[in-house]
């Protein structure tokens, strides 16, 4: 599909950890914890450095085996249920402002477990007409098949969508599937990447989303 930038936006799709949840301290404090079991001498910048939406990148660089991953992924889950994630501030407002006049999306790193339990805790799947996690698709971000998958699902042509993320991988998604890529900065440790992504928008918090989809409008 060729992408027209000149094509009103008819459906807005998001990232969901550091985009509309604010999961870093779970997510960090859930790394230090299992690296720790693992006898992986990784501290907070390590992590940092080395962050990415796809975890088994992480492992990689951590230099564990893939016989271990398995194991990592059980610790990771039970550490990372000690804690109980917040949505970002004005997430909430913008969803339902959005979804008035937009068909919504998700497009998650996630595993479908976790992020799916944590729409329900927030009352917020009946939201999205498509739900895509880590989970559905054999190739994962910055590969763009999770949000093909999305847009298939939707029934939208992707010169009609946006993708709004915090990663840069979100970035790299969305151009390779012929979306437009709104980034938005975020809790994790990824702003320096973002913004040399160079996304066709990038916000300072989730709140300037509906200003920037009435300029696409226009």
């Amino acid at each position: 599909m060729v992408k027209n930038h000149n094509r009103s936006v008819e459906a807005v799709l998001f990232d969901w950890d550091g985009t509309l949840i604010d999961s870093y301290h779970a997510d960090a404090s859930a790394y230090l914890a299992m690296f720790k079991e693992m006898g992986i001498s990784w501290g907070l910048e390590e992590l940092e450095k080395n962050y990415s939406p796809n975890w088994y990148h992480v492992y990689r660089a951590a230099g564990m085996p893939r016989k271990h991953w398995d194991d990592a992924d059980r610790s990771w889950r039970l550490h990372y249920a000690k804690h109980k994630p917040k949505l970002i501030s004005g997430a909430r407002r913008v969803l339902a402002s959005l979804g008035s006049a937009h068909h919504l999306g998700l497009v998650s790193s996630g595993d479908r477990d976790r992020v799916h339990r944590q729409l329900r805790e927030f009352r917020l799947t009946g939201l999205f007409a498509a739900r895509v996690c880590s989970d559905d698709t054999v190739r994962k971000k910055p590969h763009p098949e999770p949000l093909r998958l999305a847009l298939r699902q939707m029934k939208i042509a992707s010169s009609a969508c946006v993708y709004v993320g915090d990663a840069p991988q979100d970035v790299e998604m969305a151009r390779r599937a012929g979306v437009r890529a709104i980034g938005v900065l975020g809790p994790f440790p990824t702003e320096k990447r973002l913004r040399a992504a160079r996304p066709d928008f990038l916000l300072e918090s989730i709140d300037e989303l509906p200003g920037v989809l009435k300029l696409l409008r226009r």
